[in-house]
């Protein structure tokens, strides 16, 4: 009888192992698909160039090197588009969540401009960059913007607004209105209750919006491309340099990739608490 109870005890036991076995393959079979790119690039940029293409593939070079590097920031100008993309992106970002911040605030308490004015904001990411991308060229070339940091400033500010008034909207609507009110009664202005009451506590939104608002400008290259030629040009268009009519500067490039993966990594990293709270909080109702 004992027997028979323990091996109806183990049968259990076995089936929790198994999935939690699967997930834990699974798990490394994901990691496995990020991380052996990522990887590959990194050895890619340590490697002379003799073993780019050798075969069998040198998965770890004897002799690494750090030349790429300093070709891809130095000779390539990779640290002159680092710093343009830094500062383009830095500055639209915290326009386009502060302006997104006090328009997804006003759609959400105040209802301002109907029902339907939220869909349209959002509707203007629907728009393809090609069809808006002469007209402003033409203007910016007209008034002085072009290949300048405030050009693209403007345009990256425009470019994330939808999505950062979308994600604020639906974290606003999320929130309870009890403690403005409190606020309000306390003898608080609208516009204070805003800023000491709403905004802390929709921290975590606030957060989410910027680390997609900032990835959307560090990694944009159309409106890049078109709007700088020679001063203002950002990371992602160094990389046309790499491409010639001899052949691709693999090891430069990879250098490059490996050295633009740091701000969005250590963004991820620093708000991975903020980013987790405000995409699942904020999407509670919508």
């Amino acid at each position: 009888m004992t027997q028979t109870l323990t091996t109806r005890r183990a049968i259990p036991r076995r089936r929790r192992r198994r999935p939690a076995i699967g997930r834990f393959v699974f798990l490394g079979l994901f990691m496995l698909f990020v991380l052996a790119p990522i990887y590959w690039m990194f050895v890619t940029s340590i490697k002379p160039s003799d073993d780019y293409l050798a075969i069998p593939p040198v998965w770890f070079p004897a002799e690494p090197t750090t030349v790429h590097y300093t070709a891809a920031l130095f000779a390539y100008r990779g640290l002159q588009g680092i710093v343009n993309s830094l500062v383009v992106s830095l500055a639209a970002t915290v326009l386009s969540v502060l302006v997104g911040t006090s328009m997804a605030y006003s759609l959400a308490r105040f209802n301002t401009g109907g029902k339907h004015l939220s869909f349209w904001i959002l509707s203007q990411r629907f728009l393809p960059p090609i069809a808006v991308v002469l007209p402003i060229f033409l203007i910016y070339r007209s008034v002085g913007l072009h290949d300048t940091r405030l050009g693209l400033i403007i345009a990256y500010t425009v470019f994330t607004l939808p999505v950062s008034v979308w994600m604020m909207l639906a974290y606003f609507r999320s929130m309870p209105r009890s403690m403005e009110d409190a606020a309000l009664v306390d003898g608080c202005t609208q516009w204070q209750a805003f800023w000491q009451v709403a905004v802390p506590l929709a921290a975590p939104g606030i957060v989410a919006a910027a680390v997609f608002a900032f990835i959307a400008c560090w990694t944009e290259f159309f409106f890049a491309l078109v709007l700088t030629s020679r001063s203002a040009f950002t990371l992602p268009t160094v990389f046309r340099a790499f491409l010639g009519f001899q052949g691709a500067q693999y090891g430069e490039a990879s250098a490059l990739a490996i050295v633009s993966l740091a701000p969005s990594i250590a963004l991820g990293v620093l708000a991975q608490r903020h980013l987790v709270r405000g995409l699942t909080l904020g999407a509670v109702r919508g």
